[in-house]
Formats: C-alpha cells, sequence, structure tokens
C-alpha cells in the first residue's frame, strides 16, 4: 500500500478491517537474528487494553515469513480477528469529522475503510523492531510526556481526564518525546534528505500526528543566537547544551537526537458533532459509533521510536 525507505525498506499493506495488516521489508540482513520473542516487548507497548484506550483487543501476534537467503525479505503480518464492519457503515454519507472518509472517496471514489486506521500502526512497530537491531548499539527511546496539557507523570491528574472525557463522549491528545543516544556524526544529507526531514517525513506517516519540534523548537523563534547555540566543549563535539536537538546542517552532531511530537485528539468521538449529510445535502448532529481509544497518544511511543529506528537503518546500511 505505501513505501518507504531506499536501502532498508518497508512497505506496509492490509487495512483495519480486513483480514490482516502487515509489512514486507527489504534490506534485512540474512544474518540478524530474528524470533517472534523479539517483537514482544514492542508489540505490548502499543497494545489496546489498558485504561483510555480502545476496547478493541486483537492477539497482535507476528508471523515471519523470512526470505532474507533467497530473494531479500522479510514479511511480518497480523492477523485481524476482532474487527465490526457494521461500526463502519454510513460514512459514505457522513464523512467523520477528522477522518479521511471526505478526502478518500474524493481522491479513490470509495470510502477505502481501515487504510488510515491506527490499527497501522502495529506493522510500524514491527518493522521498528527489526531496525533496532539493526542500528544497534545506537539507541530510540520514546516516551509521553503530556496528555491534554497535563503531565504524564502525573498519573492521578491523568486518569481523572482521561474519565471525564470518556464520560463525556470525548477524546485527548498528548506530547510524546523521543530521544536517540550514541548516534554516530554525519548522518543525513544537506538540505532535501536532511536527518530532521527524514525523521519528519516518517513520523508525519504516523496518523493524527499534528506537529514536531527538534531541541528548542519552536522556542528558538524567541530566543537569541546567544541563547540557542550549542557551544562546543570537546575533540568529539560534545556541547554544553542541546538547542539544535542533535543536529547541524541536516547532518547528526554526536549529540542526543532529541525531538517532540504533538498526538491529536482521537477523532472519532461520541459527542456529538455538527456536520454534513451528504446523502441528504443538509448538516446534522452526528455521534460517531465504535470502539475508540479516548486518547491514541498512550500507544504512540513505541510507533514513534520504529519509524525513526527505520529512518536511522535506512541511512547507516
Amino acid at each position: 500500500m505505501d513505501t518507504f525507505g531506499h536501502r532498508f525498506q518497508l512497505d506496509i499493506f492490509g487495512a483495519s478491517h480486513a483480514p490482516c495488516v502487515g509489512v514486507k521489508l527489504r534490506g534485512v540482513p540474512a544474518a540478524l537474528p530474528l524470533t517472534e520473542d523479539d517483537f514482544t516487548a514492542d508489540l505490548l507497548r502499543r497494545k489496546s487494553g489498558a485504561p483510555g484506550t480502545t476496547p478493541r483487543i486483537e492477539d497482535d501476534r507476528p508471523e515471519l515469513d523470512d526470505r532474507r537467503a533467497t530473494d531479500g525479505t522479510l514479511t511480518i503480518t497480523f492477523a485481524n480477528r476482532n474487527y465490526r464492519n457494521e461500526d463502519y457503515k454510513g460514512f459514505t454519507d457522513i464523512p467523520r469529522p477528522g477522518h479521511a472518509d471526505f478526502v478518500a472517496m474524493a481522491r479513490y471514489g470509495s470510502l477505502r475503510d481501515g487504510w488510515f486506521s491506527g490499527r497501522m500502526t502495529l506493522p510500524l512497530v514491527a518493522a521498528g523492531v527489526v531496525a533496532k537491531k539493526l542500528i544497534a548499539p545506537l539507541t530510540v527511546e520514546a516516551r509521553l510526556v503530556e496528555i491534554g496539557g497535563v503531565a504524564a507523570e502525573n498519573t492521578a491528574a491523568v486518569g481523572r481526564l482521561l474519565d471525564a472525557a470518556a464520560a463525556e463522549g470525548d477524546s485527548l491528545g498528548g506530547l510524546v518525546e523521543c530521544r536517540c543516544t550514541n548516534v554516530p556524526v554525519g548522518l543525513g544529507e544537506p538540505f532535501f534528505d536532511s536527518l530532521e526531514s527524514l525523521l519528519a517525513h516518517a513520523v508525519f506517516s504516523i496518523p493524527g500526528i499534528r506537529g514536531i519540534e527538534f531541541g528548542d523548537g519552536f522556542a528558538a523563534a524567541r530566543m537569541k543566537g546567544s541563547e540557542h547555540n550549542d557551544p562546543i566543549i570537546d575533540a568529539a563535539g560534545h556541547t554544553s547544551r542541546n538547542g539544535a536537538g542533535g543536529i547541524n546542517g541536516g547532518l547528526s552532531n554526536g549529540n542526543p537526537i532529541v525531538f517532540r511530537v504533538a498526538v491529536k485528539p482521537t477523532s472519532s468521538i461520541r459527542k456529538p458533532q455538527r456536520t454534513f449529510d451528504f446523502a441528504r445535502g443538509c448538516l446534522t448532529d452526528y455521534s460517531i459509533p465504535g470502539r475508540h481509544d479516548t486518547c491514541f497518544a498512550l500507544r504512540v511511543p513505541p510507533v514513534v521510536e520504529a519509524v525513526s529506528a527505520c529512518v536511522f537503518a535506512d541511512l547507516m546500511l
């Protein structure tokens, strides 16, 4: 369905309400050891079922078709068993606010249900597990730092916020921070394939991402050069601060690469919204049915790690 990368290349396929979703990887060395158990930890971090996530539960068990020794590919497939197509009837007549229903029909002539779903992040996480093995000792770690404007570490306040949003039939967004360490100097290219451009491209492929900032980010616009610059303090290029987020001129500078990602509130909400009914040609109040996350950002950190690791794998191979 979609392809990313040059040397380490991934194609994702399937749909949320189809028999399966999966990813086909090219460029994975045949000697790289891989078992189903390697995927467990990251898949569990993304898995639904925790407070604030969708009640739709899937096994998320990876099925590996490993042909690296013959044609250089590795295909990872996940079966979809717990989907309900009846929840998605009527979206042609009344496209959901915040969703891709309207633009999909304009582009493809049909709803293309499930192509744009958060379910498609599952194969991305699987690809990231492979990429993380390839890039070691470079590490990529993402964490949720904010939910609905409240610090994620304030678990009691976050719990109350999630409960209140769910009771109202509404949803919340969040902020995810990613930190990449042991990054060699010089990864990336100037201009169009700058390291920021490649990471941003991959991150914006995740459904529901609304923004990204590196280092000081947007705060740099309110700073002076003396405040934003990163003085070099040793021959390895380490700096006394990291306002650039570990990247200069499109290339990694040897310091940790740090960026933050804004995740929008889940679009599917029970709270009635005023929107257009194409069948009747008038505005109507509409409540979206189905099973949805109150805050999808809760499951985004392993996805951010995964796509970032894929970028590094592509550059390092």
